[in-house]
């Protein structure tokens, strides 16, 4: 007796929720955001610099790293639970993770943070 279940069995592909890719998506996203608007803070003001400063060899780059790293994971972990059976707007969430990558790169981009710096 075989144990394989044809295709149709499962349903239509529109069945499956995308909420669990979409969460794994965002949250990069967020993580990516999160990584440069803390190395920008970093940067700008030595308060902050020195209370990211976790490991002194690798100076604020630790305490960023390791808070990005963080907050990436939480927020995967929340939007997953959120969208464990959901379908979302795949759409929406690529856009949004999309404009989150470019704040992270670009605020991870000397010349540009110096700009917004004013040096």
């Amino acid at each position: 007796m075989s144990t394989m279940q044809s295709p149709t069995s499962f349903g239509q592909a529109g069945d499956i929720p995308n909420g669990p890719g979409a969460a794994a998506i965002l949250a990069a996203g967020i993580g990516c955001a999160v990584m440069g608007i803390l190395a920008f803070a970093g940067d700008a003001s030595d308060a902050m610099g020195k209370a990211l400063n976790f490991y002194n060899p690798a100076g604020t780059l630790s305490g960023v790293t390791t808070l990005a790293i963080i907050i990436w994971l939480v927020a995967w972990f929340v939007l997953a639970r959120m969208w464990a059976t959901k379908t979302v707007a795949m759409r929406k969430v690529n856009l949004a993770s999309f404009a989150l990558l470019i704040v992270g790169l670009l605020l991870t981009f000397p010349p540009f943070m110096d700009l917004l710096q004013g040096k």
